[in-house]
């Protein structure tokens, strides 16, 4: 935590888009870690303004709606409410729940760019960007499709390969086709507005890098990465219908970039509160007594440690970010979640299936959160979190100590006079669980601050088990008393302590407690309730959860596979256009040899190869690192592209591409002769 001690806190998660529900991979990365720190704060009687909302623009929205023949504001009003919804049965509790498609944030994030421009912030370029001429309009990225010049996949897209991963520019694309019309685009001048990044890299360096040394070494290794590659203006501005409209008069038809306005959707969302409430949202933003905390993903880090800081500098009114604990991502039973695949388990689906378990869940994403590395979900997991953990632990000390109350005492708390040596002993030991507790969860080490949560509980266990109240009772009614009293005491500190990770849990001991909800100050104290107290009927906590539930959401994945790889080989890609026999000859293919072959840094995909041709030796880039090795390669006959034109690729330029297959699986197999060939022999 910061050395300076703050007066309140804002924590922001990163706002979901809304051309889809959410799954356990944004919970695990965000909105759980997010809800567990807010709780704990809360309960130590922290002023905090939790902020969450919908980002709602962009081109993938406009897509979607194209291709149901609905209105972008159709597709982000259903999300929207199924998102808030979830999140809501899911007990993340936010302050606010905003989205980016309400007038407040509008006028916000117009403020914001009117303010940066009046303060000559801003810089114009004019630059040659894709053009549709029948529909019209500059193309968005997304708009674009063509070849990529990595790896050579057709259907690549203006900002993006999603085949190799490889991030591009919509002029990069070979063949590029406008995904409006089919039609091969043009080059056409336009006037965008950017940000100059590069102004802010010195003071960007300091103050992340020296100032900021203490945040999670992903972070500062992924802005430290950003910086010393060189940052450069970042346009503020596209030429699209849906967004925020840019708020100058020579700037009609174009929008705020969508990464520019969404952050400045977390400033509106406290406005949309502060209309809410009645209260000041000014001094969650603009007081330097306040503390701002974002909770997001690593795809994130670059727009809220880099951009976003830049954009609050320059803008000059706002607080900077004191920490942002961004996490890795979360896999799934072995492989990448994917929503375009239904490799997912969907939050609301989760809710209709396992009515009554938000906890589980909760706790079992709390135990594999990717705070340093990308973790992996597995429902055998989940179950044996709930059923050997939860259950096993946590219920069944509670389910114990209020059983036997009941059977000796009719449910009231017996008395303890003057405490055993163990009782001292596993007091002392919960308190030092508990200040161990409290620093895990000021440094943002979750799954840490869980499972020190659960030793409270199997401290208690073993504590009731080793003293046996069940057989004391008949020599030794004293001895029992006070293991039953102490045991109770354990139950109400579980009560507090649960409630950052088990909220719905806290509630549910509370209430067999009969008490109050108290806060986190109780649990200086040893003694929490007193004796003659009567406790409730006891029930249990949780409740196994059996083989069949398991097998049935194992299946429904299997499924989604088994569909989708059908789909994928169905969908073979549609044949080209026919070309003529002379244009066909018009290509000069020829069997070549790799004689050099070497990873590109700093790339997934690229490695540098050395062919001979028969003609010369020429350099070619191919996307294929992560499917062979460099020296796997050496000797390789392949077949070459030798005519096609020269691309310059992350400095090297590459003369040629290098045949290769893709199966339905995305493996690619080099197209080679059968048997040794002669260098420069001609493909016919």
């Amino acid at each position: 935590m910061s050395e300076k001690n703050f007066s309140r806190y804002t924590v922001t998660t990163a706002l979901p888009y809304v051309n889809g529900p959410l799954h356990i991979g944004h919970l695990a990365g965000v909105y759980v870690p997010a809800d567990i720190y807010v709780r704990w704060l809360r309960m130590k009687g922290i002023d905090v303004l939790f902020i969450g909302g919908s980002d709602e623009h962009g081109v993938p929205i406009t897509i979607r709606a194209e291709k149901e023949g609905v209105t972008p504001q159709v597709i982000v009003d259903r999300y929207h409410s199924l998102i808030k919804k979830s999140f809501k049965r899911f007990g993340i509790s936010f302050d606010i729940y905003s989205r980016t498609s309400m007038d407040i944030h509008h006028e916000t994030a117009s403020d914001f760019f009117r303010v940066l421009y009046e303060k000559n912030e801003l810089i114009v370029q004019e630059n040659d960007q894709l053009y549709d001429e029948d529909a019209k309009q500059f193309l968005a990225d997304r708009y674009i499709t063509g070849t990529c010049p990595h790896c050579g996949y057709e259907r690549a897209y203006g900002d993006q390969c999603e085949k190799c991963g490889t991030s591009l520019s919509p002029t990069d694309l070979l063949q590029p086709r406008s995904a409006l019309t089919g039609n091969i685009p043009v080059l056409k001048k336009t006037k965008h507005w950017f940000l100059p990044l590069d102004k802010y890299s010195s003071w960007l360096e300091q103050w992340i890098l020296v100032e900021h040394k203490d945040w999670k070494s992903n972070v500062t290794g992924q802005c430290k990465s950003w910086i010393n590659q060189g940052l450069q203006p970042r346009a503020v501005t596209r030429d699209l219908s849906w967004g925020v409209k840019v708020p100058l008069a020579e700037a009609d038809g174009k929008v705020l970039y969508v990464w520019f306005d969404a952050p400045i959707g977390y400033i509106s969302a406290a406005k949309d509160w502060s209309n809410q409430t009645g209260k000041d949202w000014q001094p969650y933003w603009k007081d330097s007594d306040t503390r701002l905390i974002h909770f997001i993903g690593k795809d994130n880090i670059v727009f809220h440690c880099i951009i976003f800081p830049s954009m609050l500098k320059a803008e000059g009114s706002f607080i900077l970010p004191d920490n942002v604990p961004a996490n890795e991502f979360l896999n799934l039973e072995g492989n990448k979640i994917s929503t375009s695949q239904n490799w997912a388990v969907w939050l609301h689906e989760y809710l209709d299936e396992f009515p009554e378990k938000q906890d589980v869940l909760r706790y079992t994403l709390c135990s594999i959160i990717p705070e340093a590395k990308d973790s992996d979900f597995t429902w055998k997991d989940f179950q044996s979190k709930n059923n050997n953990e939860l259950l096993s632990i946590f219920g069944n000390f509670v389910n114990r100590t209020m059983v036997l109350i009941h059977k000796y005492y009719e449910g009231r708390i017996p008395e303890a006079k003057d405490l055993r040596s163990d009782s001292k002993d596993v007091f002392e030991q919960i308190n030092t669980l508990i200040r161990a507790i409290d620093e895990s969860l000021e440094h943002f080490r979750f799954r840490e601050a869980q499972n020190l949560f659960m030793d409270v509980a199997r401290a208690g266990n073993k504590y009731l088990t080793e003293n046996e109240p069940w057989k004391r009772i008949r020599d030794n009614a004293e001895h029992t008393a006070e293991t039953l009293a102490v045991s109770a005491q354990i139950m109400a500190k579980l009560a507090i302590l649960s409630e950052p990770f088990l909220p719905f849990s806290s509630t549910k001991l509370f209430a067999l407690l009969k008490t109050q909800k108290m806060d986190w100050s109780y649990l200086n104290q040893n003694f929490l309730i007193e004796s003659g107290h009567q406790l409730a009927i006891p029930q249990f906590l949780f409740e196994k959860i059996e083989d069949d539930a398991i097998e049935f959401q194992v299946q429904k994945l299997q499924k989604s596979a088994e569909e989708n790889k059908k789909s994928t080989v169905m969908n073979v890609e549609e044949a080209k256009e026919i070309i003529t026999f002379e244009e066909f000859l018009s290509m000069d293919i020829r069997v070549s040899t790799i004689l050099e072959a070497e990873k590109i840094a700093k790339t997934k995909k690229l490695i540098k190869l050395l062919v001979d041709t028969g003609l010369d030796k020429r350099t070619i880039v191919s996307g294929i690192a992560e499917q062979y090795e460099p020296e796997s390669l050496i000797g390789k006959q392949v077949v070459v592209l030798v005519n096609l034109a020269p691309r310059d690729l992350k400095g090297i330029q590459s003369q040629g591409m290098i045949l290769l297959a893709e199966d339905a699986d995305g493996k690619l197999t080099f197209v080679s002769p059968e048997s040794l060939t002669q260098n420069g022999a001609t493909v016919k």
